[in-house]
């Protein structure tokens, strides 16, 4: 079946618009930290150290079969890569500066001496925030306390004529 003449048309304009990229732009968006580390932009903390591991036993000049100036090159690449994509403030502000996160999800305590944040490259427990599952789960066990002791208080009072 032939495609219809808007797709047509609208293919033809994407690709001539491509075209007309500057090449730093392109290549710039074509080398990211992402795909340094072969992850997508919404991957989670855990999928990006994984990666990184990976990779890293593959690239580390001491193990790899690559000349030592390219696998030096390639290791100091995914060190940056994860350096940056593996501390929630930095990599915000490298999403907003290649233009994953049209908004700024993770934003930067108030308070910067209140809260300091570790130079780490591991993840901290302390400094993530809650996502959506845990945030649920937390409302869950409050709704079923409650129910629990209101369970309690109904019981109480429909047996307390029996007890005296």
């Amino acid at each position: 079946m032939p495609m219809p003449f808007a797709v047509t048309i609208s293919y033809q304009l994407l690709f001539y618009y491509i075209t007309l990229l500057p090449e730093s732009f392109v290549n710039q968006h074509r080398t990211n930290h992402y795909t340094r580390l072969g992850v997508t932009p919404w991957a989670s903390e855990i999928e990006i150290r994984r990666q990184y591991r990976e990779l890293s036993k593959r690239y580390h000049p001491d193990t790899t079969e690559l000349p030592l100036d390219v696998a030096k090159g390639k290791f100091q690449e995914l060190n940056e890569a994860y350096a940056t994509l593996s501390n929630p403030k930095r990599r915000s502000l490298y999403d907003l500066k290649i233009g994953y996160s049209p908004f700024n999800v993770i934003e930067a305590p108030a308070d910067e001496e209140k809260y300091p944040s570790s130079n780490s490259a591991y993840l901290d427990p302390i400094e993530r925030p809650l996502s959506g599952g845990e945030i649920f789960v937390l409302f869950i066990l409050g709704v079923t306390f409650l129910g629990c002791l209101i369970l309690i208080v109904v019981l109480g009072l429909s047996r307390s004529d029996t007890i005296s």
